[in-house]
């Protein structure tokens, strides 16, 4: 009953009262005209202070969207043992937890930046008031006004507004800056802050400025390092330069006083701090990186393709994603590859004068640096550098650099002009001009049993240009196809063994195209020979015959099938006329190595997104009970074999062989320098335009090619052998810990059988030797090909017929003797008569 009364007693109050203020606002309103004026100002300005509320809050992001915000990172790229080799980055930006960053660190940016900021809720009024202040003072003077934005308003500016200079963009701040501080916690809007704020150098973010202003991870951080970073987001371009050295000491200095008045550290220890220098590092790349841009490109490409490059393309873009990438990429490799192929490249090129300027730029004017820095134009070979002629007269001349030094030019061929972008070299005091060569090529190293690229290089250097001979680059792979035609011949029923005519050979190509005739490389030819022979001595007209013998149907389809190409069934195709790539051929070649199993050459192993989750993988194999939490105690889960079976396994270890041959004693026979258990294949095309060479090991498999970008006639001296083969032979003098001496062996399925190596017919009475050119060697065949038993009655009867021959030259040659002998004792007889006076 009480309580009823209470709530009766406080509704009459509250009647009584709002009709009393109502009535007031009435007779007011009615009597006094400076009322009337003052209510009806309030309540304009109320209404248009709503109004602009709904106009300015109408269109804001949602504050929401900060709790799963994800910053945009870089991807970061590992070799094949794990390092960090490269990463794919437009900004420098590493994110870490509140819990990783130093608390004197976050000190320095409060006493900084904002040293309420765990008291305040999201707005500091007073700040407010001071920048409305400056800004009035300022206005139509030029001069930016102080921006008085508390760290959770700069949360707000730099992820979901933009810098916009405006009075508009300053009230959006403010709403959002609650907004915000009613999702997050204030720990949470520090993380985003620390993570997010502009710190010049291309960095964003604390850790990413420390790495790049003294190349340490913030837990390194000294106390006078955190307070030069607490100041860089009011002008980081301008403190992070020298020459405003003073003006940064000055700011550092006033941030630790700060510290020292808000008891974040004593007063002795920002003493110490202040006398420290800055200790800036020079800029540099904020991730070491393998010079490998051939390789690096080629996966940055792929990437792409999969999934995208900036945050409007997907969640996981190659320069917003923060994808870690594991690539095969073999650090040790792709460095002996790139200096292997750079060695071939030059000897080729040596003595033959200038090649021309790598481009041209205009000097007529100051923008030669700028020009020049925006090129991505370089070199990294030896101690040379790219710089651009900025002035001749005569025999004199000056080469400027992108950093805008210059220096006196020697060496001037005449054809050299101003404006020509070279490549220089020092020479004391001056720089002398060196030859780009204009010859190229590509190398690539495989793994046959997995197919993982190793090392990849598309041309003497990434900086000079994109163009990758290794995966773009179309050439005609002469020679060095040749085993996969043999393979077609042994897949149709021939043999290394096989006697091959070594003659003229000519089709008819029909009405349009008329006769063709081959010929050897070199010119004769003549005989019958064993197809070994054939591939050991490359022999144009022996592949022909082969081909044509198993069809060229089947030839192609070979080719078709190793990923080679696609071609017609011509017999030119059978001696490398058609176009493919330098990593095709290497591929082809390790799935001869990996016995007929063939692998899609692959770069990347797999991909990471940000949060460390496999989102992709070139390995597609399912591992059934891989993930159990404890083991059930059966057998271990085994992977099923990877790759495709695109050739008998016994015809590819049968041209593996045959390959092994052409080191030992055939047209590489200079790769058996190395001592090493090794196959291979030289290749020569028409000109000559193109020389090649492919080959390795059980577990490496590498090739290369030297040619013009445009074919042009190399010279008459050029072949595989003397050009291409050097470069392996480099590639593998420069990596030799990592190739066994473990040979290849054989498959299940084939017999080694004894045969004599220049008629290929089977011996019985004589072991193979070690010497390459032995007479008698060991010869793969499938079952029920190899030279049949029976020729060992042929032997014997040889045998005996040689014997016999011989015991009938013996008789022949004992009867003259005994002739002799008689005339001799008959002549003695007579002249002992005739010396006795005729009497006997």
């Amino acid at each position: 009953m009480a309580d009823s009364t209470t709530l009766e007693h406080i509704r009459y109050r509250i009647r009584r009262d709002t009709h009393g203020a109502i009535q007031w606002f009435r007779d007011n309103w009615r009597e006094r005209r400076w009322f009337r004026w003052l209510a009806s100002l309030i309540a304009g300005g109320l209404l248009l202070l709503v109004i602009g509320w709904i106009i300015l809050a109408r269109d804001l992001p949602s504050a929401d969207t900060l709790v799963d915000y994800e910053p945009p990172l870089p991807t970061i790229v590992r070799g094949i043992d794990g390092q960090i080799v490269h990463s794919y980055a437009r900004e420098r930006r590493v994110q870490l937890q509140y819990a990783d960053f130093p608390q004197e660190l976050i000190e320095s940016f409060l006493a900084a930046e904002d040293k309420t900021f765990f008291s305040h809720g999201g707005v500091d009024i007073t700040g407010t008031i001071g920048a409305a202040f400056d800004y009035a003072t300022k206005f139509s003077s030029g001069e930016r006004a102080v921006g008085g934005s508390t760290i959770t308003q700069q949360v707000a500016k730099n992820i979901l507004l933009g810098d916009e200079y405006s009075v508009t963009r300053k009230l959006k701040e403010m709403i959002l800056a609650r907004r915000i501080e009613g999702v997050l916690t204030k720990p949470q809007i520090l993380e985003l802050y620390l993570n997010e704020i502009p710190l010049g150098r291309r960095s964003y973010g604390v850790q990413a400025a420390s790495r790049a202003y003294f190349d340490k991870d913030v837990g390194e951080l000294n106390l006078h390092e955190m307070a030069f970073l607490a100041i860089l987001p009011k002008a980081p371009e301008r403190y992070g330069r020298a020459r405003y050295e003073d003006l940064a000491i000055t700011r550092r200095n006033f941030v630790l006083d700060q510290m020292v008045a808000n008891d974040f550290v004593t007063a002795q220890e920002g003493a110490a701090a202040k006398a420290q220098p800055l200790g800036l590092k020079p800029s540099r790349s904020a991730v070491p990186s393998v010079d490998a841009g051939y390789f690096l490109e080629e996966v940055r490409r792929l990437l792409m393709a999969k999934f995208g490059e900036t945050a409007e393309d997907g969640k996981n873009s190659v320069y917003a994603g923060g994808l870690w990438v594991r690539t095969s990429l073999d650090p040790e490799l792709q460095l002996a590859a790139r200096d292997a192929l750079r060695g071939g490249i030059l000897r080729y090129s040596a003595g033959k004068g200038w090649s021309g300027p790598i481009a041209q730029i205009d000097v007529s004017d100051d923008t030669w640096q700028s020009q020049l820095a925006a090129s991505p134009l370089g070199i990294s070979y030896k101690d040379w550098r790219v710089g651009v002629v900025v002035e001749r007269s005569g025999g004199s001349g000056r080469i400027g650099f992108s950093d805008g030094d210059t220096a006196p030019l020697t060496g001037m061929p005449d054809a050299l002009k101003a404006g020509d972008v070279i490549a220089a070299a020092p020479v004391g005091s001056s720089y002398a001009v060196r030859s780009v060569p204009e010859v190229s090529g590509g190398m690539v190293a495989e793994e046959p049993a997995t197919g993982r690229v190793l090392a990849l290089q598309g041309g003497f250097d990434h900086r000079l240009t994109d163009f990758n001979r290794a995966t773009q680059a179309l050439r005609q792979p002469g020679s060095t196809i040749k085993p996969f035609v043999y393979a077609t011949g042994l897949d149709q029923g021939m043999t290394p063994a096989t006697e091959v005519p070594d003659q003229s050979y000519c089709f008819y190509q029909g009405a349009a195209l008329g006769e063709k005739c081959f010929r050897n490389f070199g010119g004769g030819g003549g005989g019958v020979h064993t197809m070994r022979w054939g591939l050991e001595q490359s022999r144009n007209l022996m592949t022909v015959h082969i081909a044509m013998d198993a069809g060229m149907p089947n030839v192609v389809r070979t080719f078709e099938r190793l990923g080679i190409g696609s071609y017609k069934p011509y017999p030119a195709f059978a001696l490398g006329a058609g176009d493919t790539t330098v990593l095709k051929m290497v591929n082809a070649y390790a799935t001869l190595a990996n016995f007929g199993r063939m692998h899609s050459p692959s770069l990347i192993d797999y991909v990471q997104d940000r949060r460390g989750k496999v989102i992709w993988r070139s390995d597609k194999r399912e591992c059934a009970r891989c993930n159990m939490a404890e083991w059930d105690g059966t057998a271990m889960p085994r992977l099923g074999a990877s790759g495709r079976q695109v050739m008998d396994p016994r015809t590819a270890y049968q041209v593996v062989h045959m390959l092994e041959g052409v080191v030992q004693r055939g047209t590489a026979v200079r790769v058996a320098s190395l001592g090493l258990p090794l196959f291979g294949k030289t290749g020569t095309t028409t000109g000559p335009t193109n020389a090649w060479f492919i080959g390795g090991s059980p577990d490496i498999v590498a090739g290369a090619y030297i040619g013009f970008d445009k074919p042009r006639n190399l010279g008459g001296w050029v072949q595989g052998g003397n050009t291409g083969a050097p470069i392996f032979i480099d590639f593998v003098k420069a990596t030799r810990d990592r190739w066994s001496d473990e040979p290849f062996v054989a498959p299940a399925g084939v017999r080694m059988v004894r045969i004599d190596r220049q008629s290929g017919r089977r011996v019985f009475d004589a072991w193979p030797t070690n010497e390459p050119k032995a007479s008698v060697i060991w010869e793969a065949f499938k079952p029920s090909t190899e030279p049949p038993r029976a020729t060992r009655q042929d032997e014997v009867a040889a045998k005996r017929n040689e014997i016999l021959e011989l015991i009938r030259r013996g008789r022949q040659v004992n009867a003259q003797a005994a002739a002799v002998t008689r005339k001799r004792e008959v002549e003695a007889k007579a002249d002992f008569v005739e010396e006795q006076g005729g009497i006997y």
